[in-house]
């Protein structure tokens, strides 16, 4: 049960987002992706998650200068601003795949569309995430994505605009959760995740040359399942055009390691997402504290 202070400040800022979606939600697809970007250049540097991001820059790339880090960070701001922007917009974003959204791979949709699942979508936090799941609903795919469930579950209604698609279901990290993409893999359906985050019951991984426990249930899942893996990379070209490029299935190690199996499929993951995000830093999300405070001052000296 919420104290009382508790759910008057869960009131307050979902009534804010609220009203922020609304606002978004009734400008056109520019109008509001360009506001999101005027907004967040402005409030994000004023924010704590700026330090953060700065310091998690500066681990990542050493041998940048700063005004190459302030440049990438204010890219950052912009393109997550951006993005809240694009969030009422998802229906109408939609519409553009083939068009302002260029899907290169698009004969790994149609054939996951005729011979359909199990299958596992594996993305991260780059430039607009919810892409994803966007370009299965223009090709009539649901998609069932794994989320983090907001701390106030008064926004979590938000939540349920993520579903471009009438048939995808969301699932909430968790022990529950696990349950559930279980049920959806057993069920044939397709399955996305976005894998760059901290996970502390995951495995150990390198990423960008430092030690960060890395979510690896995907790993296990898609041997039992039979699933093949598939890493989509989403990259904002420029204002809300994107190119979303379907790898191919990623060959599952099968040594009979069960362990080091895991960890090298976990690794080959984490390579790929460092090398797309050192093409395009300013579109990942750096605010979030992805490695061990001790491997960031390490690194920073």
């Amino acid at each position: 049960m919420m104290r009382p202070v508790q759910s008057l400040m869960f009131g307050i800022e979902a009534g804010g987002a609220l009203f922020a979606y609304g606002l978004l939600r009734i400008l056109p697809l520019p109008m509001a992706a360009a506001l999101g970007e005027m907004v967040l250049a402005r409030l994000g540097p004023l924010l704590s998650l700026h330090r953060i991001a700065g310091e998690n820059l500066r681990a990542a790339f050493p041998d940048r200068d700063q005004a190459w880090i302030d440049s990438v960070r204010d890219g950052m701001w912009r393109n997550l601003g951006r993005t809240a922007g694009e969030f009422p917009h998802l229906s109408k974003l939609q519409d553009q795949v083939g068009a302002e959204i260029e899907v290169v791979g698009v004969e790994i949709i149609e054939r996951i569309r005729a011979e359909g699942g199990p299958v596992i979508f594996l993305s991260g936090h780059m430039a607009n995430w919810e892409l994803m799941a966007v370009v299965g609903a223009r090709y009539d795919i649901p998609v069932d994505l794994v989320y983090r469930a907001p701390n106030n579950p008064l926004i979590r209604r938000l939540y349920d605009k993520r579903k471009p698609h009438p048939d995808s279901r969301l699932i909430a990290k968790g022990k529950e959760g696990a349950r559930d993409i279980i049920r959806s893999l057993k069920q044939k359906r397709i399955v996305g995740m976005l894998i760059d985050q901290k996970m502390n019951d995951g495995i150990e991984a390198e990423f960008f040359g430092m030690p960060a426990m890395t979510a690896s249930a995907f790993a296990p899942l898609a041997a039992r399942a039979g699933s093949p893996l598939i890493m989509a990379r989403i990259e904002r070209l420029a204002g809300s055009r994107f190119r979303v490029t379907l790898g191919t299935p990623m060959e599952i190690p099968l040594t009979g390691e069960s362990d080091a199996d895991q960890r090298a499929l976990v690794q080959t993951v984490n390579d790929r997402l460092e090398s797309w995000i050192r093409e395009r830093p300013e579109q990942w999300l750096w605010v979030h504290r992805r490695w061990p405070k001790s491997a960031i001052a390490d690194r920073l000296g």
